[in-house]
């Protein structure tokens, strides 16, 4: 059996070595790259002779896995799969597991970096000292006493919600299925004009696609925060630009995108004030690469045992 991790994990060759020491052992030979594909065609003849695979967040299209004839598992190092052609998986029966979980808590974290940046504009603040300024124009916002939206309540959500209630928020929720006792659900209207921080947490489907949009961001109050580090086309980028270059919200945090950065010179959010850009990094911490790594090798191991793990076909 061949195994191809077809792009970088994040984690040292070392610690990749220890963890599929059991796979080599058991005759399974383990190509890895420490670099990610350029671009379709490379990714294809990464996986050309892979009985089971490894990606990230590089996108995975059919013209790539139509060359991987003896494919049989795909294993996505990621928990959203939508730059995956599932379809195409389903369709030439390859398997294919995310990775769901791991990187709840940086996730999280991150939601409350960009909200304490916006309130107290840290952004700002750094240079304004060192080109001699003093305090004047940074009164702040505190986050204690504010309500706290959250659009969709997984595993991310409810973390993102544990950490707004320590911070003294009163949480709210919307959710096709409600799981957290702790959060007071409502409808997605009323959560967007009652709240002053709405944190984004959906999958991205067809269904969630564009879900935030002129209407949407209309509904807001004019000193609310929005934040997505979910996956980006939930939020109508030129939509969001306009709402902030006219006022209508306070601010934002956005840390994914339609397109992978180095976003493209013209991208409406590079010109919007009071939006703080990450270049997709919420995910990115070293304790959160660590567990991914963990999560590919067990459900590699279970589907080598034939008990499948984190199914999405």
């Amino acid at each position: 059996m061949k195994l191809v991790i077809a792009e970088p994990l994040a984690v040292s060759d070392a610690h990749l070595r220890e963890l599929f020491s059991p796979l080599s052992e058991a005759g399974w030979t383990i190509e890895t790259y420490v670099d990610r594909p350029s671009d379709q065609a490379e990714l294809g003849r990464r996986l050309a002779s892979a009985d089971a695979a490894v990606i990230a967040n590089y996108p995975c299209r059919a013209e790539a896995l139509a060359q991987a004839a003896q494919l049989r598992y795909l294993c996505i190092a990621f928990t959203g799969v939508d730059h995956a052609d599932i379809a195409y998986c389903r369709e030439h029966h390859i398997a294919v597991s995310n990775c769901a979980g791991y990187s709840t808590e940086a996730v999280a974290e991150l939601v409350f970096g960009m909200v304490l940046s916006l309130c107290r504009s840290l952004p700002q603040a750094d240079p304004a000292v060192r080109s001699g300024q003093g305090s004047a124009g940074f009164l702040g916002t505190e986050i204690a006493g504010k309500r706290f939206g959250i659009i969709g309540t997984g595993a991310i959500g409810r973390r993102t919600g544990e950490l707004a209630r320590a911070f003294g928020c009163d949480v709210w929720g919307w959710s096709r299925t409600p799981k957290d006792d702790a959060i007071h659900y409502t409808d997605l209207d009323t959560l967007l004009s009652t709240c002053d921080i709405v944190s984004i947490h959906l999958p991205l489907t067809e269904e969630t696609r564009r879900l935030i949009g002129t209407r949407e961001l209309a509904l807001m109050k004019p000193t609310a925060l929005l934040i997505n580090t979910a996956r980006s086309p939930i939020v109508d980028a030129a939509a969001l630009a306009d709402a902030l270059k006219n006022g209508r919200i306070g601010g934002a945090g956005i840390d994914v995108y339609d397109t992978e950065p180095p976003l493209p010179a013209d991208h409406p959010l590079l010109s919007a004030p009071r939006c703080l850009l990450t270049p997709h990094i919420g995910f990115f911490s070293r304790q959160a690469m660590e567990r991914r790594a963990a999560i590919v090798f067990d459900n590699i191991q279970a589907w080598k045992d034939g008990r499948q793990k984190n199914v999405i076909c």
